[in-house]
């Protein structure tokens, strides 16, 4: 399912010194990290974050994700990073906004994907569990 929603969360990151490289721009495998944390805040906002997911019996393991890369992030920039909900029926989709803090401008977008995995039976789910919609507070399908 895709659909407009306010399933979304951002977070402020000042680029710390040990990410980045000599010439002071962050590398590119962080971002991926600066993704996860503005993930974690979208799932806290809907009280299902990582705990949550296994005391419901799943887990939601990340089978694609995607970066692209605009603009870099440098040393002791403040970079926002915004996660957005934006699939839910079969997989969580959430895309990614990283914009500088300053400017607004766009530095890096993407998106993560993921399935719901039965933690008994190891079974990957073909739609998401019903209580993902209870945490989105709206109705199966």
């Amino acid at each position: 399912m895709t659909q407009k929603n306010d399933f979304s969360a951002e977070t402020i990151i000042e680029i710390p010194f040990h990410d980045v490289d000599a010439a002071e721009i962050a590398w590119h495998g962080h971002y991926v990290k600066y993704f996860e944390i503005a993930r974690c805040k979208l799932l806290d906002k809907i009280h299902y974050n990582y705990s949550q997911m296994k005391a419901s019996g799943f887990f939601w393991p990340i089978i694609d994700i995607n970066l692209r890369y605009i603009q870099p992030a440098k040393f002791s920039q403040q970079i926002c990073v915004k996660a957005e909900l934006v699939e839910w029926e079969h997989r969580l989709k959430i895309k990614y906004l990283i914009t500088d803090v300053k400017t607004g401008r766009r530095l890096t977008k993407g998106y993560s994907v993921q399935v719901a995995v039965e933690i008994k039976s190891g079974e990957m789910l073909l739609a998401s569990p019903g209580v993902l919609y209870r945490k989105l507070g709206i109705l199966e399908t």
